[in-house]
């Protein structure tokens, strides 16, 4: 099943799978992002004018060795 654009899972192994990434506060430049933007903005950080930051939740996995990853790609979510 295809993931909602900015869904959040937790993930057993040691890599962000394709069109996924890590939870880490990473920046991201909006260009590239447009639609991830347009959900996130800068609620995480960023300038918003070029680059927005994603959720950082390393150390809060519950298990050692599990990332939680974030959908960069996927279905846009539509609003109520």
């Amino acid at each position: 099943m295809e993931p909602f654009i900015g869904q959040i899972e937790l993930l057993a192994f040691n890599f962000a799978p394709q069109g996924w990434a890590f939870c880490d506060g990473a920046l991201l430049p909006i260009s590239q992002n447009t639609a991830l933007f347009s959900l996130l903005g800068t609620t995480y950080g960023g300038d918003g004018v070029t680059i927005f930051a994603l959720p950082n939740l390393k150390g809060k996995e519950p298990v050692d060795g599990s990332h939680y990853c974030i959908a960069l790609v996927g279905i846009y979510p539509s609003r109520p």
